[in-house]
């Protein structure tokens, strides 16, 4: 899954500005001037053309203001008129992915071919143990007839010489739902019925055509009302920024928002009832539980597996005891989540007590407009830190410690690292009975929160950062 790249860099560098021009207050008469100063006349083009590139920013820039592409009715319609449709929005939606049309158009259909590695051997077994009689050989070299091949992989896995390649549609090979599909014109769509919002999809399209729908322009008018603006930190945070938690939060509160309340808190809350939870169905002749955290494994059971509903806890997640504890301390405040997850900000829409979010992009964005450095923060604060156990949920693994360390000995713990097509499989065979584990950990992410689709540093650096700051705050 690719996680750095030029497009990236892209949708990142597009966010810089929007943000740098709603801090200037200068975002109504320069925002149609983006795409053109990011992809000047003269430069070498990314696509066919400049005026392709700039199309495929102003769709881009569109998704960011939190609009669907296809709400689009009149091509003429400025990013101007958008950013007034924005600022006047009521009410956002659950689709917050989207697909710029604009940028999907060169990814063919995924398929199985032969390379220029053939050697015609006598062998042959490309074709003797193709099930469909779709390989032949012209002028010695294999050849592969796409009307009859099903893409089994059979060729692929039998030549001798590694000659033959599957090409696959990058989104469509990294959604473990099959819930993006190519329509009659080549352009990828999102199910919604089968969307998990786990984010694989725009973290592995190459062209950066998924985007996620920003809750920005509503956060700066929140901002610019004077509102009490609590944010709701995930505890993956503290593996963002290679800086110490005092130094990011102070960061944070710096950029405008009025305090702080670790979602960790909220997740202190979560042990707790989970554990009660899990006893209590044991007690009560249960099998297993699974956990509820992750909100794409919530969504794949309820689209995709519903013969797991019943054992899935009903212990509602960190992020919501956290929102509740927000409208508790600050009845009149806006409350914005901070975190790494896609499907986080498809459960916000549905927790009365969350109002937006920010992935972790947006903020560091928002840092660079704000002409903020991390490490230039103090390095002190005054804040009350979630114990350890809570801190850990941002790792895979993470809350069958937390619920080990409350519960009694009989728990025997199973951990689903990951959702993809292998797990989704493990999970159905899980559903019927056939685990040895009474406690199922599921994470969408391979190895948790910290490996989030809207993260700033992933992987071992992460993990290295993470765990180097979380030992510091338990000191």
């Amino acid at each position: 899954m690719t996680h750095s790249n030029n497009a990236t860099l892209t949708r990142r560098e597009l966010l810089i500005q929007l943000c740098k021009l709603l801090k200037e207050d200068t975002i109504e008469e320069q925002i149609d001037r983006i795409p053109l100063n990011m992809r000047p006349k003269g430069n070498q083009s990314l696509r066919c053309c400049v005026h392709k590139d700039r199309a495929v920013l102003k769709y881009k820039i569109m998704a960011l203001l939190g609009f669907n592409i296809d709400d689009e009715t009149d091509e003429l319609t400025s990013l101007q008129d958008y950013l007034h449709l924005a600022k006047e929005r009521k009410t956002l939606t659950p689709k917050v992915m989207t697909v710029v049309d604009e940028a999907c158009s060169s990814c063919q259909q995924g398929s199985y071919n032969v390379s220029n590695m053939c050697k015609g051997c006598e062998a042959r077994p490309c074709a003797v143990n193709c099930p469909k009689d779709a390989v032949h050989f012209v002028k010695g070299q294999a050849e592969i007839d796409h009307d009859v091949c099903v893409n089994c992989g059979k060729c692929l896995q039998e030549c001798p010489f590694h000659a033959i390649i599957y090409s696959p549609v990058p989104c469509e090979e990294a959604c473990p739902v099959k819930a993006i599909s190519k329509d009659e014109q080549g352009i990828e769509h999102i199910d919604y019925d089968k969307c998990i919002y786990c984010g694989k999809c725009m973290a592995a399209c190459p062209y950066g055509a998924i985007m996620e729908k920003s809750h920005i322009i509503e956060i700066f008018q929140a901002w610019e009302s004077k509102k009490e603006i609590i944010a709701l930190v995930a505890p993956s945070i503290i593996a963002q920024f290679r800086q110490s938690v005092p130094k990011i939060y102070n960061a944070i509160k710096k950029m405008g928002f009025s305090d702080i309340i670790e979602v960790a808190e909220g997740a202190e809350m979560t042990i707790e009832h989970e554990t009660e939870e899990w006893s209590e169905r044991m007690h009560a002749g249960c099998q297993l539980m699974t956990t509820s955290c992750c909100h794409a494994y919530t969504e794949l059971v309820k689209k995709h597996i519903p013969e797991l509903e019943g054992k899935v806890s009903e212990t509602p997640s960190p992020m919501v005891y956290a929102g509740k504890l927000a409208k508790e301390r600050f009845p009149n405040a806006v409350t914005v989540f901070i975190g790494p997850c896609t499907a986080k900000r498809h459960e916000a829409f549905f927790v009365e007590d969350i109002d937006y979010t920010l992935s972790f992009e947006e903020l560091g964005a928002l840092l660079v407009a704000n002409n903020i450095e991390v490490e230039e923060m103090n390095n002190e604060i005054d804040i009350k830190y979630a114990n350890s156990d809570a801190q850990f949920f941002a790792q895979s693994g993470g809350v069958s410690r937390a619920i080990i360390n409350k519960a009694d000995e009989s728990l025997k713990e199973e951990i689903i690292n990951g959702i993809d097509k292998t797990s989704i499989r493990q999970l159905k065979q899980i559903a019927k009975g056939k685990t040895e584990s009474n406690f199922i950990e599921v994470m969408s992410c391979e190895g948790g929160c910290l490996a989030g689709v809207n993260s700033l540093i992933k992987g071992k650096q992460a993990v290295t950062v993470f765990q180097k700051n979380q030992e510091e705050i338990s000191s």
